[in-house]
């Protein structure tokens, strides 16, 4: 597993003072509101950003980073994520999963069939939903329900499934 996992990817700049828009990829957008210090993926190093304030406008979150007070010196980050270490994280209720936890898990049915591998998840309002890649090149969708989804093992990778009529 990750030490860093994703928050948020920076869209754009936001005025000249180096302030950046921020696509949050967390379920809770308050929670930019407690963080100290985000990582930047430049690349080729995890850069350490300490935040010094946080607006919101829209869907989208306004960051300004200590030390970085010109759009030049922010501007090349464009697209690139930001991440926290994992001790940082919103501790998980039961049944909950970082999604890079659950992305490349094998996925199986309750009969013990390979099905694919889950390359994506989808998030919708009613539920989540697993992109799997079959072993014949198709995409299964599954919705990340208890009917469906009968178990997650994320340290071993493996998702076991019953597959409801339909969906298929």
């Amino acid at each position: 597993m990750d030490d860093f996992l994703r928050v948020g990817v920076i869209t754009t700049t936001h005025g000249i003072r180096g302030e950046v828009k921020v696509f949050p990829t967390t379920d809770d957008i308050n929670r930019f509101d407690y963080l100290k210090q985000v990582y930047l993926d430049t690349g080729k190093e995890y850069l350490p950003l300490k935040i010094e304030n946080v607006k919101y406008f829209k869907q989208l979150v306004i960051l300004k980073f200590k030390d970085i007070n010109d759009i030049n010196d922010i501007e090349k980050y464009k697209g690139k994520d930001l991440l926290i270490q994992r001790d940082d994280a919103i501790p998980l209720e039961e049944d909950e999963y970082f999604i890079s936890d659950l992305l490349d898990s094998k996925v199986y049915t309750e009969d013990g069939a390979k099905l694919g591998i889950l390359t994506e998840v989808l998030s919708s309002s009613a539920n989540d939903v697993y992109v799997v890649k079959t072993q014949d090149n198709k995409e299964l969708l599954l919705p990340s329900i208890k009917e469906c989804i009968l178990d997650i093992d994320t340290s071993n990778k493996k998702i076991t499934v019953h597959l409801m009529d339909g969906l298929l």
